[in-house]
């Protein structure tokens, strides 16, 4: 039953940083001081519950979600293996807090409850660590290019019946160099994303125009005055963010990353700035993403938590006559997600912040 399910589980991204916190708070449990006043002593999980929603409900940092997966360490030996019908029960004895999952005996109005494990078939989806519809839109259209690369990618170079802009269903036709995947993503020219202390390109950002797929092979031929004759590739647009026209490029549709992401901090100090925000906003707030000036080479993974800071303004003292220009102190007012990373650079998401985000705001472990 419960054992050959274990055994068959998938590889989360669980490192071994988060599995030792489990391990500790499984065995001492967790201060009373790090729960919430509120902490409920009993909570059904519900649909569309996330294991940060639930750590938001106990700890007074959610993002400290190993512990909560570490007070039931023996009966949910994964973190994503949590479903909505399984009940949590706070035990906080001896000064310390655990939770075990179970489920109410004797009926809803039954007063006396004791844990116990459910049995439930792991095929079916558990929560997700953070709400999934606000990224899963985002994992094939934010894209960061090391290089300039879809300089050379195909582009669209003529449009059916001589159209400026194409809509969904409309045709395109394509030169350039095609492999052999069906769909492809559309996209606009990139622009150089610049880290905003030292101006160095770290990479470059297109935008997402839409999606196409390729449905008639180019080819060059010889015609009747024994001239080559360039045919090009024929694709029809599936799907548009907006309108595409000549000159656009093309990329490949990647493999979907349908990874739950584990929300844990980074195992190191790191510090980094805000580079720009994704879209045509100069602003951004909550669920918005961000594009972070630190990536994999800098020890960025998925799923990585980061405090925000607001960087302080520049303000004169009015209590000196000679108007000395201070800078305030750097606050901190919100968190991010991390969900894509590139070599250099990193996409999150701001799960939740005080006062508008702007590029140069700066950013580390929480």
């Amino acid at each position: 039953m419960l054992a050959a399910a274990f055994a068959a589980e998938p590889n989360f991204p669980i490192t071994p940083q988060q599995r030792a916190t489990a391990q500790r708070a499984a065995e001492a449990g967790v201060p009373l001081s790090e729960l919430l006043p509120n902490a409920p002593d009993i909570y059904t999980v519900k649909r569309h519950d996330t294991l940060w929603g639930i750590s938001k409900l106990y700890l007074k940092s959610p993002w400290r979600w190993p512990e909560l997966w570490g007070m039931n360490l023996e009966q949910v030996r994964n973190p994503h293996l949590i479903f909505p019908g399984q009940v949590l029960f706070l035990d906080k004895s001896n000064g310390r807090a655990r939770l075990r999952m179970g489920a109410p005996v004797g009926g809803a109005g039954d007063a006396g409850l004791s844990p116990r494990i459910r049995s439930k078939d792991i095929a079916l989806d558990g929560i997700a660590s953070i709400p999934f519809n606000l990224i899963e839109p985002f994992l094939n259209e934010a894209v960061i290019f090391e290089t300039n690369e879809l300089a050379a990618a195909p582009r669209i170079v003529a449009t059916q019946e001589g159209r400026v802009l194409l809509s969904r269903g409309d045709t395109a036709y394509v030169r350039g160099e095609i492999g052999q995947e069906r769909e492809y993503r559309i996209f606009r020219e990139p622009r150089p994303l610049k880290d905003p202390t030292t101006k160095e390109i770290l990479g470059y950002e297109a935008t997402y125009v839409g999606a196409s797929e390729y449905t008639v092979q180019g080819e060059t031929r010889t015609n009747a005055e024994g001239k080559a004759e360039i045919i090009p590739a024929t694709f029809t647009v599936t799907s548009i963010r907006q309108e595409a026209g000549v000159g656009d490029r093309l990329a490949p549709v990647p493999a979907r990353e349908y990874t739950n992401y584990a929300p844990h901090p980074p195992a190191a100090p790191i510090a980094g700035q805000i580079v720009s925000i994704y879209g045509d906003s100069l602003t951004a707030g909550q669920n918005q993403i961000v594009a972070l000036n630190k990536g994999a080479v800098d020890g960025i993974e998925r799923g990585h938590v980061l405090a925000l800071y607001r960087d302080g303004k520049v303000v004169v003292d009015p209590t000196e006559k000679g108007r000395t220009k201070i800078k305030l102190p750097d606050e901190r007012h919100g968190v991010l997600f991390v969900f894509r990373v590139f070599s250099r650079m990193s996409y999150a998401l701001i799960l939740s912040v005080k006062e508008p985000v702007a590029p140069g705001d700066r950013f580390t472990q929480p």
